[in-house]
C-alpha cells in the first residue's frame, strides 16, 4: 500500500449535502413513511448511487418516464426538476405527485417563463441532456437555446439581438460559465443577466472552497457519481486551480495505488448530493495510509433549510406528524418552497 506516515489531508467546509438535496431526500423518506402503497420516483432523486440504492432498500420505486408508473399512483419528482410536459403526462395518467424540485432550479424555471412570456430570446448556459437543463428549457422551448460552452457561442442565433438574456444550470463551474457568458456578451453587449445568481450557493461555496484548497494539494479527491455535474465540476475547478491531480471517486473502492505515488497533502471534498458518511469512510482510508492530520479548511458556513414539498407537508400535517428535521441556525434558517 503506497502511503506517507505524515501526510495531510485539507478537508473543504463546506461539502457534502445542500439544502435542496436533502429537501429531496427526505422527501421519499417521509413518503414511504406516510403512504402505505408504492412511491414511485422519476430519475434518480438526486444524483447519487449510494443514495438511491439505500431509497430502493426502503421501497422507493425508481422509473426513467411517468409512463412507467400505474394510473393513479404516487410519484415524487426529482430535485432536478421537470418540464411542464412532464407535468401534463402525469396528470393524464390521474398520478398523485410530489414535485421535490429544488426551489432554486424552481426559480430559474420562472425566470424562463418570465422572459419568454416577454419574447426574449433565452441563451441556457448548461449541458444538453442533463435533467435539469431538459426540465428549463421545456418551460419555453420556443425561445430557448441551450449554450454547452464557450466553444458554441459562434453558433448562437437570435432574432433580435436587443432582446437577448441569458440564464444557466445551476451545478455549473462559475468560472467557465462566466467565460461563455462574456463571450456571448461580445456578440451580444446588450445581453440582459437573471435577476440573481443561477448557479446555486451551494455549488459556488464548494468551488471556492477547493480553490482554496488545490494550490496546497498534491492530489484532490472529489466524492460524488459520475453522473453528478457539481461533483464534476469540483474536480475540473481543482485542477484549474493548482492541484498536481485531482480525480473524482463514488467511493473508497475506486481509489488507486497509483495516485498516492509522492503524494503528502490530499485535498478532499464532496459533491452537493453525498452523504458525509463517503467522506468519513474515505477520511479513514486516507488515515490507514499514513494521512491522518486531518485540517478542515472552511470559507462558509450554510445555514439554509427548505421546507419540503407542499402536497407533503399537508399530508404529514394531517396525521399530525411535523418535519423532524433539525433546523440550522441563522436567520436564513429555513425558506418555505
Amino acid at each position: 500500500m503506497v502511503g506517507v506516515s505524515t501526510g495531510k489531508v485539507l478537508l473543504a467546509e463546506p461539502r457534502g449535502y445542500c439544502a435542496g438535496v436533502d429537501r429531496a431526500v427526505v422527501a421519499v423518506e417521509r413518503a414511504l413513511e406516510h403512504y402505505d402503497e408504492t412511491v414511485y420516483v422519476r430519475h434518480e432523486i438526486v444524483h447519487n448511487k449510494l443514495v438511491v440504492d439505500r431509497l430502493k432498500e426502503k421501497g422507493a420505486v425508481f422509473v426513467e418516464e411517468v409512463d412507467e408508473v400505474p394510473e393513479g399512483s404516487l410519484v415524487i419528482f426529482s430535485a432536478h426538476g421537470i418540464s411542464p410536459k412532464v407535468r401534463e403526462m402525469a396528470e393524464a395518467r390521474n398520478l398523485r405527485t410530489i414535485d421535490a424540485t429544488c426551489p432554486l432550479v424552481t426559480k430559474v424555471h420562472k425566470e424562463a417563463v418570465r422572459f419568454a412570456r416577454q419574447d426574449y430570446d433565452i441563451l441556457l448556459v448548461g449541458h444538453t441532456g442533463h435533467e435539469e437543463v431538459e426540465g428549463t428549457a421545456g418551460e419555453a422551448p420556443d425561445h430557448v437555446q441551450i449554450v454547452n460552452s464557450p466553444d458554441d457561442v459562434g453558433s448562437v442565433t437570435v432574432r433580435d439581438p436587443e432582446k437577448v438574456v441569458w440564464l444557466s444550470q445551476t451545478t455549473l463551474s462559475v468560472d467557465e460559465t462566466m467565460e461563455t457568458v462574456d463571450r456571448l456578451r461580445e456578440r451580444f453587449p446588450t445581453l440582459q443577466s437573471p435577476p440573481s445568481d443561477d448557479i446555486c450557493y451551494a455549488t459556488q461555496n464548494r468551488q471556492v472552497a477547493i480553490k482554496k484548497i488545490a494550490p496546497d494539494a498534491d492530489l484532490v479527491l472529489v466524492v460524488g457519481s459520475p453522473n453528478s455535474s457539481n461533483s464534476v465540476r469540483l474536480m475540473e475547478v481543482a485542477k484549474e486551480a493548482g492541484a498536481k491531480a485531482s480525480h473524482r471517486i463514488d467511493n473508497v473502492s475506486e481509489l488507486r495505488e497509483e495516485w498516492f505515488e509522492g503524494v503528502e497533502t490530499v485535498g478532499v471534498t464532496s459533491g452537493a448530493s453525498v452523504p458525509d458518511v463517503l467522506v468519513q469512510q474515505l477520511l479513514a482510508e486516507l488515515a490507514e495510509r499514513g494521512y491522518g492530520d486531518v485540517e478542515p479548511v472552511r470559507t462558509a458556513t450554510e445555514d439554509l433549510m427548505f421546507s419540503l414539498p407542499r402536497e407533503l407537508r399537508q399530508e404529514m400535517k394531517n396525521r399530525g406528524e411535523t418535519d423532524r428535521r433539525s433546523k440550522p441556525s441563522g436567520d436564513r434558517a429555513t425558506a418555505e418552497s
